[in-house]
C-alpha cells in the first residue's frame, strides 16, 4: 500500500525554490531517492504561486515512512528549512489499491 504525501514548502521571496535546488545540489534528495521504500521524490513549482514549492514524496509503506523519519536526512532538511524560514502544508494519500477506475479510463491519453 504506497503511500504519497504531498508537501506544500511557502516561503518569502524565492526561498522555496532556494529550498528545493540545495536540497537537490548538497546530495539530500539523491540520498532520500536511495533510501529503502522511497518510489518517489519530485519537486514542482506551481504556476499561480512563486512563493511555493510542492514535494511530491511516495512510499512503499508507513514503514519506511518511519524509517526516513528516523533518519540523518531529517536532520539535515529540517536545518535547511530553517535557514529559509520555511512553512509547510501537507497533504496525504493511501494508493487505491484497484488501481484507475473503468470509467476513468477513458479520459486519459497515452
Amino acid at each position: 500500500m504506497a503511500i504519497t504525501v504531498n508537501i506544500y514548502y511557502t516561503g518569502e521571496g524565492t526561498n522555496a525554490v532556494n529550498f528545493a535546488e540545495e536540497m537537490v545540489s548538497s546530495g539530500i534528495v539523491d540520498d532520500i531517492r536511495n533510501e529503502p521504500g522511497n518510489l518517489r521524490y519530485e519537486y514542482f513549482f506551481p504556476m499561480d504561486d512563486k512563493h511555493t514549492v510542492l514535494l511530491i514524496d511516495s512510499w512503499e509503506n508507513q514503514k519506511a515512512i518511519d524509517d526516513h523519519h528516523a533518519s540523518e536526512m531529517m536532520g539535515k532538511i529540517a536545518l535547511l528549512r530553517e535557514k529559509y524560514n520555511l512553512h509547510m502544508r501537507v497533504e496525504r494519500f493511501i494508493a487505491d489499491e484497484n488501481g484507475i477506475p473503468e470509467s476513468d479510463i477513458e479520459f486519459i491519453k497515452k
